[in-house]
């Protein structure tokens, strides 16, 4: 079965189409595409690729209706519109793609992957927020998680490198890029994350704040005069590194700026590998005990430095320094020294490998 995977994400669009045995048939990658350059390549790609057997959509945020992949009809599509405030920069993306495609290729099966999924297994403890109980009852809040497909992907991934069943192996997954959560995974299920309700919940981010004092809301909105919109849009858009700096959210720039010696930089940067410490301490005791850490998306794969300055500070829990990365790699592989507890990983990001995979297993 060959199927075509479509990521939609909130600034990029990458597509992929995997032959049955997971090789890569053609690729595409578009960031910042608006949305009639979307349809554009889609189109393109589609009329370029006849032998396409299915359609695998990440979408974001799939609330608490949908716990597993879905295949898509118009009953489904309804429900999914229903759920785009949930994730605004994300969902609306995903669902164009779904309409673009159901145009272009009306006959052919398209199934839905949810970066929620992967944590329905989370215990209620983990889930739940100490807000009043009618927010819980009559408007569902409650925490989600995000990052479930990469998250999934990294702790099936692990198992493999460590020559490990995933039923014996307790591990936090560090999915770090512009967007960055961390999941803890015990015998593959996720047991605990860092995002909740919304993506905007736990670490530093690009330009998302992560988790701030909710009393800040309140008294910004009172005394700035913000509408709920424009919170919204200044902590989506123009906080997290963007906002510590003042410039660039990319992690490359703040680094490069570090080494220049800048002070809003340096600070920036070290604000980021503290709270991503903090973070990651703080799921311990969802983890009868750790065996791994994983790093993984775009500044987890690509960044020794943030790596090797994560660990450092983090002797306690027997990580520290790492093997030597001089020469950069771009296979899977252990970074931690041999013998080292807990193993420290690299894992590329594969979310097009999972969701084929769920394809496959749902149209099965």
């Amino acid at each position: 079965m060959k199927v075509f995977v479509v990521n939609a994400g909130s600034s990029s669009l990458k597509l992929r189409l995997l032959g049955d045995d997971d090789t890569v048939l053609d690729a595409l990658d578009l960031d910042g595409p608006e949305p009639h350059e979307r349809a554009a390549a889609l189109a393109a790609f589609v009329d370029a690729h006849a032998e396409i057997d299915a359609v695998g959509h990440r979408v974001v945020h799939g609330g608490e209706q949908f716990t597993s992949p879905v295949l898509l009809d118009r009953d489904t599509d309804e429900a999914l519109e229903a759920l785009a405030d949930l994730a605004p920069l994300h969902n609306p993306p995903a669902l164009s793609a779904i309409e673009t495609l159901s145009t272009l290729r009306p006959e052919t099966p398209q199934v839905a992957c949810f970066d929620t999924a992967f944590h329905a297994s989370l215990p209620a403890k983990a889930t739940i927020y100490a807000v009043p109980q009618a927010w819980r009852e009559q408007w569902g809040i409650r925490r989600f998680g995000f990052h479930g497909l990469s998250h999934a992907y990294a702790s099936r991934r692990a198992a493999e490198l460590l020559g490990r069943s995933s039923d014996a192996l307790s591990m936090i997954s560090a999915h770090l890029g512009a967007g960055a959560s961390l999941a803890a995974i015990d015998a593959g299920r996720s047991v605990d994350t860092s995002m909740g309700f919304t993506p905007l919940e736990g670490l530093v981010m690009a330009t998302r704040s992560g988790s701030i004092d909710p009393g800040i809301i309140p008294w910004i909105q009172r005394h700035a005069g913000l509408s709920a919109d424009e919170v919204e849009r200044a902590l989506e858009h123009d906080a997290g590194l963007r906002g510590l700096t003042g410039g660039s959210g990319d992690l490359r720039e703040v680094l490069r700026g570090v080494d220049r010696g800048d002070e809003r930089a340096t600070i920036a940067y070290e604000h980021y590998v503290y709270r991503l410490q903090r973070e990651i301490a703080s799921l311990l005791p969802a983890l009868p005990r750790l065996d791994a850490l994983t790093f993984t998306g775009g500044a987890g794969e690509g960044e020794a430095r943030l790596r090797a300055d994560t660990c450092a500070g983090l002797g306690f829990l027997g990580l520290g320094a790492l093997s030597d990365e001089s020469s950069p790699s771009t296979e899977d592989r252990v970074v931690s020294h041999s013998g080292a507890m807990p193993v420290v990983l690299v894992i590329h990001a594969r979310e097009d490998l999972e969701i084929a995979r769920h394809v496959r297993a749902l149209l099965a």
